[in-house]
């Protein structure tokens, strides 16, 4: 019975330690945002996130991602332990009808880490 115990026991550390290898390298998480510098009141604008986050595993992962225009929210998608997002790098598009010049913010947040903060870009109107 002791056996079986300390068994159980070095598989869970072998498990905890592979699975935690990337956290060598795991980092904040960043976020980049592209999108028109000037655009014509009352066009839509495509507003596309870059996020970057390495080593997701079920212990460290991306857990929000978010955009704001003009300090309203806009977009948001929530990650979880068992529902993370696709990659190491992944974007995300929304588009946006324009009426006037637009500030926008994105914001990327990994659950152990945080985030290297936000990305900001503004958009003047012709």
């Amino acid at each position: 019975m002791r056996h079986k115990h300390l068994i159980l026991l070095l598989i869970a550390l072998l498990l905890i330690t592979v699975s935690s290898a990337d956290y060598a390298f795991a980092d904040k998480a960043s976020v980049s945002i592209e999108s028109p510098q000037n655009a014509v009141a009352d066009a839509e604008i495509l507003i596309k996130i870059t996020v970057t986050h390495s080593a997701d595993n079920f212990f460290h992962y991306v857990n929000w991602v978010y955009i704001i225009v003009n300090g309203r929210e806009v977009a948001r998608w929530n990650y979880s332990w068992n529902k993370r997002p696709d990659g190491a790098i992944f974007t995300k598009e929304i588009t946006y009808r324009i009426q006037g010049p637009v500030n926008i913010k994105a914001e990327v947040n990994c659950n152990i880490h945080g985030s290297k903060g936000p990305a900001v870009v503004n958009v003047s109107v012709k």
